[in-house]
């Protein structure tokens, strides 16, 4: 398959799986309502893996703009492909937020509060506070490359696959309480983007005045694990 299509199809199933648990748990009148962190972080692994697994080989499974960056930086791939790359993300996250929206439709509509609906699209801080939110991204995105990096270095794709369950699971666990652990900018961009778009019953502000920290956090924390790993595998692979 088409690398390309291949994040972009990725992007978007992950977007559907991962924003789909989080409604199943918070908005009103569904099945899994008020399932709790542990099914949401345990979701939004899977809604990882199982992308992960389809397109693996035909793309990398990147389905993120900072994990495409930290490989290009390695040089695990060409930097004429990353702007087609990021681009497919995020459209992919769009698409995958609509499709989301689409299925839940009546449950947004029956769910008054507009925190909730916004936090079915996109992250936020349980404590608004610009420097200790943007360092959580960070620090997570951080984690995440490295250890993806480093953890499958020289492994099977399918052994890679059930490491990147692992990674994303604990960092939800252990790192997401703070600001929800974007670690992706297409994961909390597209979707916010959908958010502002569809008509959605009620709904109230993007809040695009913290948009910018689930990028530029992700970036860095890309960034700097990348680094760290390039630095690192040598001596464990």
């Amino acid at each position: 398959m088409n690398p390309y299509l291949a994040e972009f199809i990725g992007t978007g199933l992950l977007i559907l799986l991962g924003d789909g648990v989080v409604a199943n748990v918070i908005l009103n009148k569904t099945k899994g309502n008020g399932g709790g962190w542990v099914v949401i972080t345990m979701g939004w692994a899977l809604a990882v893996f199982v992308p992960a697994t389809i397109f693996g080989l035909a793309s990398g499974a990147h389905f993120n703009p900072a994990l495409t960056l930290a490989i290009a930086i390695n040089g695990g791939m060409a930097w004429a492909q990353v702007p087609g790359y990021i681009l497919c993300q995020f459209a992919g996250a769009f698409v995958g937020a609509f499709f989301v929206w689409l299925m839940y439709k009546n449950h947004f509509d029956q769910t008054p509060d507009q925190g909730t609906q916004l936090g079915v699209f996109s992250t936020g801080p349980a404590i608004r506070d610009t420097a200790s939110n943007l360092i959580s991204e960070i620090i997570g995105t951080f984690v995440l490359v490295f250890a993806l990096l480093a953890c499958t270095a020289g492994e099977s794709t399918k052994v890679g696959n059930f490491y990147v369950w692992a990674v994303i699971c604990t960092i939800g666990m252990s790192l997401g309480g703070t600001t929800g652990y974007a670690i992706n900018p297409a994961r909390d961009l597209g979707p916010r983007i959908a958010h502002a778009v569809l008509p959605i019953k009620g709904k109230g502000s993007s809040d695009w005045g913290y948009a910018w920290i689930p990028v530029v956090g992700p970036v860095i924390g890309a960034i700097l694990g990348g680094i760290t790993a390039q630095a690192v595998i040598p001596f464990i692979s």
